[in-house]
């Protein structure tokens, strides 16, 4: 949105009965592609952000508050209680409209490690939501994966990233499978990524053991992303580097970042943000079934999982399995704790990952013509309010 669309303009335009309903959004500070506006306003029209509205339009007071796009989460297993993996429809749709009412109106549903035919199957069952619009698409985190490094996964489960089973995981998500992790220094994992590439699949290098030079041929290859940087490959050496120096350093690669206290600390957060800047960093949640739940027993994919006190980990060697983690939480944190200014926080967890998604034309930005979705935070950056598509998911006045 310009920053004309942020401020009262002095152009008004007569209600027309062809214009859908308009409503202004007033007095939060917005944070738009430009920087923040004080005492700014966003224009809903129908479904959309509009740069004028109407003169009897009704407004929103929002003082006191911001007002930011909704989140854009490209890895995400589930939550209230509900896994992507093996739940029914009805089940994910659940767990979409959790994480909707913590702000993500964008969501990439991740399934984890399971046999072939299976994991076939259900991309071909997550495509149907995607195409009704419910998801923003599929990402395969497993079964293309390190054995030594393999956190969460069924190792039995596992194999190499041979090129015609990728593809027949693209294959059977028709159209809908948005990204693939893959530890790329396994036999045909180069060759994979070559093939993501071609079409038009993010690459993701992740649950890894490759070296820094085999990092950097995965690279050169196509793969862009670096799935939940830090967790699940070799540490930073300074002897032996390995795939978090080739990854923070190249400026091809985004890197995923699960901010919720557990996975990083501030430190290596903080590093992050200094080394690849915050145009190249994607906050995601990596959230599982007790995501918005609680603690409890839960399964992921066959695997047993406690969550106690927020943190889940393996029954049988207390791994950490994925998180609990909501993007409204990784947002408060961002700001409140790690001292990260809001406008980068805003491209971590909004516009980087769209543009990674290809959507960034629609969303993960307050501009005149893309989605009314955006999210509603208090000045302590508590969320208050959610809006998708012009609707709104949590309605300010509501709590």
């Amino acid at each position: 949105m310009a920053a004309s669309a942020a401020r009262a303009t002095s152009t008004v335009h007569a209600t027309s009965p062809h214009r859908p309903p308009s409503t202004v959004l007033a007095g939060a500070r917005v944070v738009l592609p430009t920087g923040t506006v004080d005492n700014g306003r966003v224009v809903v029209e129908g479904t959309r952000i509009a740069a004028d509205a109407p003169a009897d339009a009704p407004v929103r007071d929002l003082s006191g508050h911001w007002v930011v796009p909704g989140f854009v989460d490209i890895h995400n297993h589930g939550g209230g209680g509900a896994s992507f993996t093996s739940g029914s429809a009805e089940d994910v749709l659940h767990g979409v409209l959790t994480h909707r009412r913590h702000g993500t109106t964008t969501l990439v549903a991740s399934t984890v490690t399971g046999d072939m035919a299976f994991l076939a199957h259900r991309a071909g069952f997550l495509a149907e939501l995607v195409q009704q619009g419910d998801l923003a698409g599929i990402h395969f985190e497993g079964p293309f994966i390190s054995p030594c490094r393999k956190g969460a996964h069924s190792e039995e489960l596992l194999r190499d990233p041979d090129p015609a089973e990728v593809r027949k995981l693209i294959d059977a998500a028709h159209g809908t499978a948005k990204m693939v992790t893959l530890a790329t220094e396994l036999p045909g994992g180069i060759d994979s990524v070559r093939l993501l590439a071609d079409h038009g699949v993010i690459a993701a290098i992740g649950h890894t053991d490759a070296t820094y030079e085999q990092t950097r041929e995965a690279i050169d290859a196509g793969a862009t992303v670096a799935t939940h940087l830090f967790n699940a490959m070799p540490a930073l050496g300074h002897r032996a580097p390995g795939p978090i120096a080739a990854l923070l350093e190249d400026e091809r690669v985004t890197v995923e970042l699960i901010n919720d206290g557990t996975h990083l600390h501030p430190a290596a957060l903080e590093l992050a943000f200094r080394s690849a800047g915050a145009g190249r960093v994607a906050f995601i949640t990596d959230a599982m079934d007790a995501a918005g739940f609680g603690d409890g027993r839960y399964q992921l994919g066959p695997l047993e999982v406690e969550v106690k006190d927020g943190v889940a980990r393996l029954v049988e060697g207390d791994s950490i399995a994925g998180s609990t983690l909501t993007l409204d939480t990784a947002f408060k944190r961002a700001v409140t704790v790690d001292h990260i200014p809001v406008e980068d926080v805003v491209a971590a967890i909004s516009a980087n990952p769209a543009k990674l998604l290809g959507v960034y034309d629609r969303v993960g930005s307050l501009e005149p013509g893309k989605d009314a979705d955006l999210v509603v935070l208090d000045a302590d950056f508590t969320l208050r309010g959610v809006m998708r598509h012009g609707a709104w998911v949590v309605d300010p006045a509501l709590g």
